[in-house]
């Protein structure tokens, strides 16, 4: 049995990135919430933790889709809310998220915000938020905000990544 591993993301809404995660094989658990780190970053910012089968998909790969579902080069105003971040839990951990942050900036035309931080604290978010696209996918802020986000993984990881069945795009 292969020995679940976790990571923690933000960037965009945690409704947002909360549906992204739960669309791919190989991630078993997503929790949505707020995320605090060290320093400047001392703050709750939306986020979610991401348990995942390293045996299915890597560490680089969800990293690579986090980085392509939300405004990853973009220092814009509600950064604070939507810290654009990877929550790491040690320090191989972060090396390695350091090191995939590095190859993945290449691949854009604008060096990338998102920052390796340290998880310090998570906070869940209240139950009735907890699924909420694959609870409603038919609400406005789903289909004009979430469902673009899903065709994004659906067109350009598809190849890569397995998409879990249970999500339509």
């Amino acid at each position: 049995m292969t020995e679940m591993q976790k990571i923690g993301f933000g960037g965009g809404c945690h409704w947002c990135t909360e549906a992204v995660f739960q669309a791919i094989k190989g991630v078993c658990l997503v929790e949505q919430g707020f995320i605090a780190s060290n320093g400047k970053n001392h703050s709750f910012s939306e986020g979610v933790i991401v348990h995942y089968d390293p045996k299915t998909i890597s560490l680089y790969l969800l990293v690579e889709i986090h980085l392509n579902t939300h405004k990853s080069t973009s220092a814009h105003s509600m950064r604070e809310k939507y810290r654009s971040a990877v929550y790491y839990y040690s320090s191989s951990q972060k090396k390695l998220v350091v090191d995939i942050l590095n190859e993945l900036n290449k691949k854009f035309d604008t060096n990338l915000v998102t920052e390796p931080l340290v998880m310090k604290c998570f906070k869940k978010s209240p139950e009735h938020f907890q699924n909420y696209y694959n609870s409603d996918p038919e609400r406005p802020f789903c289909r004009t905000y979430i469902k673009p986000k899903l065709d994004t993984v659906a067109t350009n990881f598809s190849s890569s990544a397995e998409i879990n069945s249970k999500n339509t795009f």
